[in-house]
């Protein structure tokens, strides 16, 4: 297994352009790229797609437009308009849980949990994302089941989830044959690493990526992400790379190093 450590932390230190990471799959590199948060954005076969596009991300403003957008959930780290509005183009696709229905500029296509479509070309299939056990009061869940999705894309015959927000739910462990994993990790929204792991270690994707790792409180920002990676330590088959979803700001007068910013 193969670890990575720091290089995008490098990378995003150099500029705003963010690198991508390259992924092998017919017909050419699927490409990835962490923007911030949630968000990422692939590219294949002349295809550009955004999950869930975040407006405070520093290579937003390099993003590319988007032919596709995939938004997981209702809270405003995962469908936020300004950034949305930053990478559509009159011919964007968004593809969406019920929950956001009408809440878009174009072509919409409404994906329950459960349901898979070819959109575009792209198969997109709809995976349930949900708590099982956190949620801010005594029988009530950050994140209900039914409402939000993770999604499993087909690219070039290569499986990509992106967990959204959830816990290891049943629907996202039976998973099977998925090339790529982004697993979400902080707390109290979602799960710590440790249970982060131990969900990947279950599906056994080949490829893992940690992101939506940053939790209010934990300092150094990327500690999650560092928990993770010690975890998944000595776990055969499964590659985990890194990427700095939080690249700090600039240094200049009055402006400190990361905050502790988290999302739900």
């Amino acid at each position: 297994m193969r670890l990575w450590f720091g290089v995008f932390a490098l990378i995003a230190g150099l500029g705003a352009t963010m690198a991508a990471d390259t992924v092998p799959a017919t017909g050419g590199n699927i490409e990835l790229t962490g923007m911030r948060h949630a968000h990422v954005q692939i590219e294949f076969g002349g295809k550009v797609i955004h999950i869930d596009p975040d407006v405070q991300g520093a290579a937003l403003p390099t993003a590319k437009p988007a032919d596709i957008v995939l938004i997981t959930d209702i809270h405003g780290d995962h469908m936020n308009p300004l950034a949305i509005d930053r990478i559509k183009k009159d011919s964007t696709i968004y593809v969406i849980p019920p929950a956001l229905t009408d809440r878009f500029p174009g072509k919409t296509e409404i994906l329950k949990n459960g349901e898979t479509r070819t959109i575009d070309g792209v198969q997109i299939q709809a995976v349930a994302a949900y708590n099982l056990q956190r949620g801010p009061a005594a029988g009530r869940f950050y994140h209900e089941k039914g409402r939000g999705n993770a999604y499993v894309l087909t690219l070039g015959g290569q499986r990509l989830l992106f967990t959204g927000d959830t816990e290891c739910t049943p629907e996202i462990k039976a998973l099977t044959n998925i090339a790529v994993a982004f697993v979400t990790m902080n707390l109290p929204f979602t799960m710590p690493p440790d249970e982060a792991a131990a969900c990947v270690k279950a599906f056994r994707p080949r490829i893992v990526y940690p992101y939506h790792y940053q939790q209010q409180g934990l300092d150094p920002a990327d500690k999650n992400q560092a928990d993770f990676v010690a975890a998944m330590k000595g776990f055969a088959g499964v590659e985990v790379r890194t990427m700095d979803f939080y690249p700090a700001p600039p240094a200049g007068p009055g402006r400190g190093g990361r905050g502790g910013r988290g999302g739900i």
